[in-house]
């Protein structure tokens, strides 16, 4: 719908703004039993200039909109990094932490207020919803199964698409999230044969994280994924002190039987990083993450208390040993943990998140392990030159 209604842009640049751009998605989503409010350190993290590298070469800007009678009914953010920006065909900035009213109206002066800033730095079009940081976190507009967020995942209302579609975005990518449970046998029989060859290999061999070796671990981390995911476009190499600052960060709610790592001849070549997802946890803590509530979540992750699901943060093989049985390897050593802890392992069900429908080897490695899509998130990309041609995310691993 369109209201023809007056509204007004506020820029967030002090205390009541921002915690106004905090609660108004509260307020939006009150009626919708999925809706998981994200922890608010979360987000300023984000846009935190001390916090958040990307500001080094780069700049934020947000926004809320305020209807005739002064009520919040949107907001938004823009974003730009100018590394990340010419990694594309033309410089590309980001809009995201986008929440509307359904009004086609409201939704363009926000998008058009993106627009205008980031053509004012020097960018020629703009990508959302999406984050000024990781692709794992704040990414993608939901368009299918509308079932409650994972962890610093977004969720929105069904009629975001059709605001971003109606305002010229086009779609430039897919991302799946990719469900199971862990009942065993569902692995695609040709992948449990090439998995139980690899099993039989004295070459290779599968364990899981010790952190009492993390500088090992980490070490390990940043030569898979350099190998593995680094020669994706837009996805930088790691350094070994970022490595070690991931491990680090993940810590406190890792469970080290959700970590497998993979070697041959004892080089790593593969990881299946799996983190307790704590938005079961987190969804009744209103945002904070006071002294009372960081322990409460410890206990739960130490105890096994409230938490059942498990999300796959990143799986990956380096090319060399792609399409051999390791990537069924890994799920089967996961497989032989579950089985060893029966009764003692509290998970029941598995999320692959972020899975990019530019990636098609690594859509049928999911579901050759028994995995199906659950949730559907869109990357839209808006071309400020109207008459240049649109393409989308080129496709990988083909």
């Amino acid at each position: 719908m369109s209201s023809g209604e007056k509204f007004t842009l506020v820029e967030v640049t002090g205390e009541p703004t921002i915690k106004e751009f905090l609660n108004f998605p509260v307020r939006l989503y009150v009626k919708d039993k999925n809706y998981i409010r994200p922890l608010d350190q979360d987000v300023e993290s984000i846009f935190d200039r001390k916090k958040n590298k990307l500001f080094r070469n780069g700049n934020a800007k947000r926004w809320l909109l305020k209807n005739a009678r002064n009520e919040t009914i949107g907001r938004i953010a823009a974003f730009y990094n100018e590394a990340t920006a010419r990694a594309n065909d033309q410089p590309t900035g980001g809009l995201g932490f986008f929440d509307c009213i359904d009004d086609k109206q409201a939704a363009a002066m926000l998008f058009d207020a993106c627009r205008t800033w980031l053509k004012e730095n020097g960018m020629e079009a703009m990508d959302g919803p999406v984050n000024f940081g990781e692709r794992d976190s704040f990414w993608g507009c939901l368009t299918e199964g509308f079932y409650e967020p994972l962890y610093n995942m977004p969720y929105n209302f069904p009629y975001y698409k059709n605001l971003f579609e109606s305002y010229g975005f086009q779609n430039y990518f897919n991302q799946y999230t990719y469900h199971r449970d862990f009942e065993p046998g569902k692995i695609d029989p040709l992948m449990d044969d090439k998995a139980d060859r690899i099993f039989n290999n004295p070459n290779y061999h599968f364990e899981t994280i010790n952190m009492k070796y993390s500088d090992k671990y980490a070490e390990d981390f940043m030569v898979i994924y350099n190998k593995a995911w680094a020669r994706f476009p837009g996805i930088k190499k790691l350094s070994i002190m970022h490595a070690k600052g991931l491990l680090k960060q993940m810590k406190p709610i890792m469970d080290q039987r959700l970590v497998i790592y993979g070697y041959f001849k004892n080089e790593p070549i593969a990881f299946f990083i799996m983190m307790p997802d704590i938005s079961q946890v987190t969804r009744y803590f209103k945002g904070k993450l006071h002294t009372i509530n960081k322990l409460r979540l410890l206990f739960d992750i130490k105890f096994q208390k409230n938490i059942t699901r498990v999300i796959g943060r990143i799986f990956g093989v380096i090319p060399e040993h792609q399409g051999k049985g390791v990537e069924g390897g890994l799920v089967k050593a996961f497989e032989h943990i579950i089985a060893s802890h029966k009764g003692r392992f509290q998970y029941t069900d598995l999320e692959l998140n972020w899975i990019g429908d530019f990636n098609p080897a690594m859509m049928k490695v999911c579901e050759q392990i028994g995995a199906q899509i659950r949730k559907t998130h869109v990357t839209f990309r808006y071309l400020f030159d109207r008459t240049k041609p649109f393409t989308r995310y080129k496709k990988v691993n083909v």
